[in-house]
């Protein structure tokens, strides 16, 4: 996060001064935001008497409950001699309205989420198993964290500590029901192939630690994994990036509504139809059709002249008169495209970094509607098969788009239109999907795997003339799928 940004956070918190004073007259200095919720919360990283802490600040009408509340979570997880930081201080600000709850600093040590963007398979399982563990321990002790994130789990070396006390709800007697429900939650939060290939795995850790005689039901298991997942996803990739979030920064009115990811704010965003129309130019143009025009652009960032963002602008067009009145009413292709990018990030699917939905209204009603993302410097996976012969780098990307279709399948997501230039490939072999305005993410199996038999036959439709690739892709179909009867009604296995 940059020096401004940083500062503009803690202004919207009314903290205006390099140093917080609290009420026996110490002061926290140095604060960084690392997770902030608007108008009620911030989590910063602070200087306080002469050592690294880290603080939740709370404001608003309930800031003393709540901040009663962290420390009762916070007390509970001690008593039951599990892993979490310790509470050092708790008080009232003195310069504005609010509370703080100080803890210790914790190091070396990361969140859980930010390790699994970077893991290896065999890290991602090696991880689950100790997290899969400590939420035992916690039910042990009849303890549930209701937050259930990946985030609030921090990794030092092989320990795990659980923090955001807020979240911690204790039960006289915790029912065997609600135990597998808030541990669906936590398996919800991980790969949904390395769920599907290991959860007989984590099941057993889980089983073990609560000294059970049996493991759960597998199946009854995996349809709450699949349930929590839905349930997560839909909430964020739906509603909560089109409001104001941590996430992003939204502003509406009579003329606009912008949707913009909080970190690309310090970026020159051109916000008005017209001025990002001026970003659209003959020379930058990657696609100019009837009812979408892609183009290439550059933003200069507001702190230093040398920053720049390389952006890809997509514009949704209105053909004609009748064309605006139908689409004034329904979501714009845009704002679908905004959501699906969403939704693809916190499944932990590779997709071009949303920046900003922008959307033209007349008098309420929709019009023009743009979806920008982060350029990504990578060709799809035609020019790679063309421009690459290296057998171990063709094979890896084989490989890796087929695991992209098994995950999306796992998933009940359809993209709907699976040519292969929606593909791209990574330096490092793994694939991109983009183009994102006919995806659905399907309520119903049935539905689902009708629409990814369609995706399938289309993707495939694109090795017609070129029988090695197209082998390659039903070989690596075959692997890589447990059941092949949605292959075989795709009609690329007999």
């Amino acid at each position: 996060m940059t020096r401004k940004n940083n500062t503009r956070l803690l202004a919207d918190f009314g903290i205006t001064t390099p140093a917080l004073s609290l009420d026996d007259g110490s002061l926290l200095t140095s604060l960084i935001v690392v997770r902030h919720v608007p108008s009620r919360r911030c989590v910063c990283r602070a200087d306080w008497q002469g050592q690294g802490v880290y603080v939740k600040l709370f404001f608003g009408n309930k800031a003393k409950e709540y901040s009663l509340r962290e420390i009762r979570g916070s007390e509970y997880l001690q008593r039951a001699k599990l892993l979490t930081p310790q509470m050092l201080k708790h008080s009232r600000l003195r310069q504005i309205e609010g509370q703080v709850v100080v803890y210790e600093e914790i190091k070396p040590a990361e969140n859980a989420e930010d390790i699994l963007l970077r893991a290896s398979e065999a890290n991602q399982l090696t991880l689950a198993q100790k997290i899969v563990k400590t939420v035992a321990e916690h039910h042990s002790a009849n303890l549930i964290q209701t937050d259930m994130y990946l985030k609030n789990f921090l990794v030092k070396h092989e320990a795990i500590y659980t923090i955001d006390g807020d979240g911690i709800r204790p039960f006289a007697v915790l029912s065997k029901k609600g135990a597998l429900t808030n541990l669906s939650k936590l398996l919800s939060k991980f790969d949904v192939l390395m769920i599907d290939q290991h959860l007989p795995t984590l099941l057993g850790i889980y089983t073990e630690v609560r000294k059970w005689q049996e493991l759960p039901n597998i199946g009854k298991v995996a349809l709450g994994i699949k349930a929590e997942r839905y349930k997560a996803t839909t909430s964020y990739a739906d509603k909560k990036v089109f409001r104001q979030c941590t996430d992003v920064d939204v502003t509406k009115t009579r003329h606009a509504f912008v949707a913009v990811r909080s970190h690309f704010s310090e970026f020159a965003l051109p916000q008005a139809a017209d001025k990002l129309d001026g970003y659209i130019t003959p020379d930058n143009i990657i696609k100019n059709g009837n009812t979408c025009t892609v183009a290439l652009a550059s933003l200069n960032s507001s702190i230093t002249s040398e920053d720049k963002l390389n952006v890809v602008i997509k514009r949704y067009n209105i053909k004609h008169f009748w064309h605006g009145v139908s689409r004034a009413l329904r979501q714009t292709r845009a704002a679908t495209s905004w959501g699906n990018a969403h939704r693809l990030q916190l499944l932990g699917l590779a997709t071009a970094c949303p920046v900003a939905l922008i959307e033209r209204r007349i008098f309420g009603l929709k019009s023009k509607a743009y979806f920008l993302t982060e350029y990504v410097e990578s060709p799809d996976i035609i020019t790679f098969f063309q421009q690459s012969s290296d057998i171990v780098s063709r094979a890896n990307a084989v490989k890796h788009v087929v695991q992209l279709f098994y995950r999306l399948c796992l998933l009940d997501i359809s993209h709907g239109d699976m040519k292969a230039t929606n593909i791209k490939v990574l330096t490092d072999g793994w694939v991109l999907l983009i183009d994102l305005d006919s995806m659905q993410q399907h309520k119903v199996g049935i539905a689902a795997k009708k629409a990814h038999v369609r995706d399938i036959k289309r993707f495939m439709r694109n090795w017609k003339d070129q029988p090695s690739l197209y082998n390659a892709f039903v070989k690596a179909f075959k692997v890589v799928y447990a059941d092949h009867a949605i292959l075989q009604t795709a009609e690329i296995l007999e």
